[in-house]
C-alpha cells in the first residue's frame, strides 16, 4: 500500500513511497510532475527513459526527473520501492551546493538514469526509516523526511560517481577523446550553437563522424545531446525563476518565443507555462 502525503495548499502530491512486488505500474510511457527514485531488484527488466532503451538486472536504482518519460517492462518477478517527491516538499536545484544531484542523478545530459546499487543494505535500510516516519505522522515530519531524504540523495551521488567512472569512457581512444570534446563543446555553447553542424564545424569534424561517436558511447544522436543540454538549463530557469518565457527562449538563444515553446512541449510533453505552473519553484523569487 502506498504511503502518501498530499501538499494541503493545492491538494497536489508532495511525496509518496510504495513497496512493489511487480513492474504493472510501470509498463507504459508516463511523465509525471515530480521526482521519482526506484529501487529495484530482478533478474532482467528493460527500462525505456527518453529515446533510449536499456536491458538491467540485479539492484538498480532509478533516478528520473520531472515530466522525463520512462517505462519499465519485465518478464519475470520483480520487486523493490517507488520514492516521489515534488519539488515543493524538496528543491533540489536549492541545495545543489549541499547535494550534486542535478547533473548526476537528475538531468544529466549524457549520463544514464541508473546506477547499479553498491551497498543495498544502506538503501533499504533508509527506504525503512522514511516509511516508519511517515507512519507516525507526529511533530516536524517534513523536516524528518526532508532529513532522510538528504541522507538518501548524498549516498546515490556517491554511489552514481563512482558507478559512472566505470561507465563513461575518459580518453581510451581517439574517438572517446572526440566524444569528451563533444560533450565539452555542447556545454560551453548551447545557448549559441543549436545544430550538430555548428558543433561538426567547431571540432573540425562531419556531422557523420560525430553520429557515430555519440551512438557508439552513449546510444543518443548529438541533436539529442545538445536539445537535451538545451531543455535542462529552460527547465532550471522555469523552475527557479519568473522570468517570461520569451525571455528565457532569449537566454537560450531562441528569437522566437513560439518555436521554443514548441520545442519545449516537444521534448518535455507540456508547454513551458504548464511546467513552471506543475513544477516551478518561481513563487520562491515572490515570497
Amino acid at each position: 500500500m502506498a504511503q502518501i502525503i498530499i501538499d494541503k495548499q493545492n491538494g497536489e502530491l508532495a511525496f509518496r513511497l510504495e513497496q512493489f512486488d511487480e513492474l504493472s505500474h510501470f509498463d507504459h510511457i508516463q511523465r509525471k510532475n515530480y521526482y521519482s527514485i526506484i529501487l529495484l531488484k530482478g533478474n532482467h527488466f528493460t527500462l525505456k527513459a527518453d529515446f533510449s532503451t536499456y536491458e538491467l538486472s540485479g539492484n538498480q536504482l532509478i533516478c528520473l526527473a520531472p515530466y522525463q518519460p520512462f517505462m519499465i517492462t519485465s518478464s519475470e518477478k520483480c520487486t523493490g520501492w517507488l520514492l516521489n517527491f515534488h519539488p515543493d516538499f524538496f528543491c533540489t536545484y536549492r541545495h545543489q551546493n549541499e547535494i550534486e544531484t542535478e547533473g548526476i542523478l537528475f538531468n544529466n545530459f549524457y549520463g544514464l538514469p541508473y546506477f547499479e546499487i553498491a551497498k543495498e543494505t544502506l538503501f533499504y535500510n533508509l527506504i525503512n526509516q522514511i516509511s516508519e516516519e511517515m507512519n507516525r505522522n507526529s511533530i516536524a515530519q517534513h523536516e524528518v523526511l526532508v532529513a532522510f531524504l538528504k541522507v538518501l540523495l548524498i549516498e546515490a551521488v556517491r554511489q552514481k560517481k563512482q558507478f559512472d567512472k566505470t561507465i563513461v569512457p575518459k580518453f581510451l581512444d581517439n574517438q572517446s577523446e572526440l566524444l569528451q570534446n563533444l560533450v565539452d563543446a555542447i556545454e560551453n555553447n548551447y545557448k549559441r550553437l543549436h545544430s550538430p553542424q555548428e558543433y561538426a564545424d567547431e571540432l573540425c569534424v562531419s556531422p557523420k563522424t560525430l553520429a557515430s561517436i555519440s551512438k557508439k558511447y552513449l546510444n543518443q544522436t548529438p541533436t539529442s545531446l545538445i536539445s537535451n543540454r538545451i531543455i535542462i538549463e529552460a527547465k532550471r530557469e522555469l523552475y527557479l525563476t519568473s522570468k517570461p518565457v520569451k525571455q528565457v527562449a532569449a537566454l537560450l538563444g531562441y528569437e522566437d518565443e513560439f518555436y521554443f515553446s514548441r520545442f519545449f512541449k516537444k521534448k518535455v510533453g507540456v508547454s513551458p507555462d504548464i511546467y513552471r505552473k506543475t513544477v516551478g519553484f518561481a513563487k520562491l523569487e515572490r515570497d
